[in-house]
C-alpha cells in the first residue's frame, strides 16, 4: 500500500477527538512530503539536529513534535520552531526549555512523561514524584511554558491486558494532574501497534510511524 493509502486506512481508525502524529523519524524528507500532500500536518521525531534538518527543508506550516528522550544541551536547537515536547521528563529539562523559550520570545507546549511500563529501558517522571512536583508550586516558574499533559509508553508486549492496564494507570494520571493545571488536554500515547487499545483507554494523541510509512 501506498503512504497515501496507509494515512486514509488510518485516519478512517482514529475518533474525530484524537490527533494523529506521524513519527517521521529516520524517513527521508521527500517520504515525509508524500503524507504532507495528504493533509497530514503533524509530525513526531527523536533526534534534534534530524528534525531541525527536516523542519528546513519543509513546508513551515508542518508542526513538529519532539517524542524522544532530550537532552538539555539540545533545546536550543529545537527551541525556535518546536510544537510540542512530549518527553518531559525531569526538573531540569524544564529549566532548560522555559531559558530557550525566552530567548524564542514564544510559549512551548510541553507534556510529562510518565513512566507506565515494566521496562527499564523506558523513561519518565515517577508518578508520585512528578504530583509532588506539581503540588509544589513549581509550574510558577515557567511561564514561558504551557503545560498540555502527559504521554506514557506502555510495555512491548503481546499481552493486552497488561497494556491496556498500563494505558489506562496513565489515564488516572492525567485525571489527577489535570485538577490542578488547567490547560491540560492531551494523553499521548498509542503506537502503530497498541493505539487503537490505546484510544479505548482515553488517548487523545497518537504516534503512528510504521504503520504509515512502512518498515524502517
Amino acid at each position: 500500500m501506498t503512504i497515501a493509502e496507509n494515512l486514509k486506512e488510518i485516519k478512517e481508525t482514529i475518533a474525530p477527538n484524537v490527533e494523529l502524529i506521524a513519527v517521521s523519524k529516520t524517513y527521508s524528507a521527500d517520504v515525509i512530503s508524500e503524507a504532507y500532500a495528504q493533509g497530514q500536518r503533524l509530525f513526531g521525531e527523536n533526534r534534534p539536529q534530524e528534525m531541525v534538518e527536516k523542519y528546513n527543508k519543509l513546508d513551515k506550516d508542518i508542526q513538529w513534535h519532539m517524542i524522544g528522550t532530550l537532552q538539555t544541551n539540545k533545546v536550543k536547537y529545537i527551541a525556535p520552531f518546536v510544537s510540542m515536547i512530549h518527553s518531559v521528563d525531569s526538573a531540569k529539562l524544564l529549566d532548560t526549555i522555559q531559558k530557550e523559550a525566552v530567548k524564542n520570545k514564544r510559549s512551548i507546549d510541553v507534556l510529562f512523561e510518565i513512566f507506565i511500563a515494566e521496562e527499564s529501558t523506558k523513561h519518565g517522571w515517577d508518578y508520585y514524584d512528578l504530583s509532588e512536583f506539581v503540588n509544589s508550586g513549581n509550574l510558577s516558574n515557567y511561564p514561558n511554558i504551557c503545560f498540555r499533559g502527559v504521554m506514557g509508553m506502555a510495555t512491548f508486549t503481546d499481552n493486552q491486558v497488561q497494556v491496556k492496564r498500563e494505558f489506562s494507570l496513565l489515564h488516572n494520571y492525567y485525571n489527577n494532574i489535570k485538577k490542578l493545571i488547567p490547560t491540560f488536554d492531551t494523553i499521548s500515547m498509542g503506537m502503530s501497534g497498541d493505539y487503537k487499545l490505546a484510544m479505548e483507554c482515553g488517548s487523545t494523541m497518537v504516534r503512528v510511524g510504521s504503520s504509515i510509512f512502512g518498515s524502517r
